[in-house]
Order: C-alpha cells, then sequence, then structure tokens
C-alpha cells in the first residue's frame, strides 16, 4: 500500500482534489475534518483555553478559537501540542483499516509544520498560483484583501513545501483539467 500526503496552501484546491480522489474510488481522509471532531472530543482543549472568549453555548467555537490562535503564536503552538498526537494515532489507523488498498490519501495541509513526513511514502502538492489563491479566498471565505494575504502568508511557501513533495498537481483552471492533471500523477505511480 502506498501512502499518499495531500498537501496544499489555503485555497490551493485540496478540497476539490479530495472529491476527485474519492470520485475515482480511493481513500481519503480530511485531517482538518479530524482536527474539527478532536476540538469537541478532548477534554484537554476545553481545560487549556477555558479563560479565554472561544466557547458558544458551552461548546468551544472553531471560528473563535481560530482567530484567536491565529493571532497568538503561543496558544496555536499548545493547541498544535494538544491535537497532532491524536491526529498522528488517527492516521495510522486510517491507513490499518484501508491496508487492503493499493493507495489511500490523507489530506492533511500542515503537513511539513507537523513534522508528520514519516507517515507517508509519497507526498502529493496541490500548486496554484498566488494570485487565484488570493482570489478563491476572498470569494470563500469573504475575508478582505488585506487579510486574506495574512492568512495566506502565514504559511509557508509554495516554493519551499514543492522542494519537499514527491509529485506537483496543478490547479489553476477548471475542475476537469484539475482531474485529469491528477490522474496523470497518479498514472506516474502505477
Amino acid at each position: 500500500m502506498i501512502k499518499a500526503a495531500l498537501v496544499g496552501n489555503i485555497a490551493s484546491g485540496k478540497s476539490a482534489a479530495e472529491n476527485i480522489l474519492l470520485k475515482l474510488g480511493y481513500k481519503v481522509l480530511d485531517t482538518d475534518k479530524v482536527c474539527h471532531k478532536l476540538l469537541y472530543e478532548l477534554d484537554e482543549i476545553a481545560v487549556v483555553f477555558r479563560d479565554f472568549d472561544v466557547f458558544e453555548n458551552g461548546k468551544i467555537s472553531r471560528e473563535k478559537l481560530g482567530k484567536l490562535v491565529f493571532d497568538i503564536p503561543d496558544l496555536k503552538q499548545k493547541l498544535e501540542n494538544i491535537l497532532y498526537p491524536h491526529l498522528r494515532i488517527k492516521i495510522e489507523e486510517f491507513f490499518v483499516q484501508n491496508s487492503n488498498e493499493n493507495m489511500a490519501f490523507v489530506a492533511i495541509p500542515l503537513l511539513f509544520e507537523a513534522g508528520m513526513e514519516d507517515l507517508f511514502d509519497k507526498v502529493f502538492f496541490i500548486y496554484c498560483n498566488d494570485e487565484i489563491r488570493l482570489n478563491r479566498l476572498i470569494a470563500r471565505n469573504g475575508y478582505t484583501k488585506e487579510y486574506a494575504k495574512i492568512r495566506m502568508e502565514s504559511q509557508a511557501s509554495q516554493d519551499e513545501k514543492i522542494l519537499k513533495a514527491d509529485f506537483i498537481i496543478y490547479n489553476e483552471s477548471t475542475l476537469e483539467e484539475l482531474e485529469n492533471n491528477i490522474r496523470l500523477v497518479i498514472g506516474q505511480i502505477r
């Protein structure tokens, strides 16, 4: 089994690529969804952030927590220190559950930042130029241009990540073109 990571910076098209991979019959684990679930399951998070305005109706608000940790790097590090060991276990379980597959994908946007490269055999990077990503982010999230740029700049550059990837999948056109690019890249492995 090939354990594949699907990586890409914000608004690069990872979700679209995930959907295409699912359509093509591949198993895909979305680590964003896993982390969202862990936010509510891990009591430790509620304890660590109990003195901050990150709760709504007695539950952690992803939006409030996200804004807080984006603005305060020390708190972001605390959150990651809680989440990442649990996420690692979920990824390992996913690969065990799908061990009969030829290849399974884990969509993990912050693979390199999380230091989890050791879990994967191949890294697929979804690349999209910054101008398109900026426009997608503004349209999708309703961010101002300035805030969208801040969000984009908070991640390691695509150029750095490309050097660490095994395959680059370009996503600067249509969904049909993205699917063709995915098929081409996967075809190189078989």
